[in-house]
């Protein structure tokens, strides 16, 4: 990783999926971010971690889910996937309720990785 042009970027996504515009441009902008070979990650936390949620049914308020694009991560290399624990359990949803793999974290420990970070963009 030589390459200084390559910049840790991380996208924190917060709202729940439906009902503003916010994660599925956070989304849009992942992907079109990981086009540019940037160090990408992403943590949801809040109502952020409903996002992961499965068996998302979208036909009842009349728009297309996209829950299912957050599959295609890992082969545009974004695999650096954080939720927090403390958001999970608030909703009472497990890792098991997700539709991807995630590293589970407790807030501090996605505060340290976000200090890491040359960008935090916040959807």
């Amino acid at each position: 990783m030589g390459d200084t042009n390559i910049r840790k970027i991380m996208h924190v996504l917060r709202h729940a999926p439906h009902g503003t515009i916010y994660t599925y441009e956070g989304l849009e902008m992942i992907l079109i971010m990981a086009a540019y070979e940037q160090d990408l990650s992403v943590a949801f936390i809040g109502d952020g971690v409903y996002a992961l949620k499965k068996g998302q049914e979208t036909g009842g308020i009349g728009i297309k889910g996209f829950a299912k694009t957050f599959m295609a991560l890992d082969g545009y290399d974004v695999e650096k996937l954080y939720v927090d624990r403390a958001s999970l359990e608030e909703r009472g949803l497990t890792e098991e309720d997700l539709l991807v793999d995630v590293e589970v974290m407790d807030s501090s420990g996605i505060g340290r990785l976000m200090a890491a970070q040359d960008v935090v963009i916040h959807h």
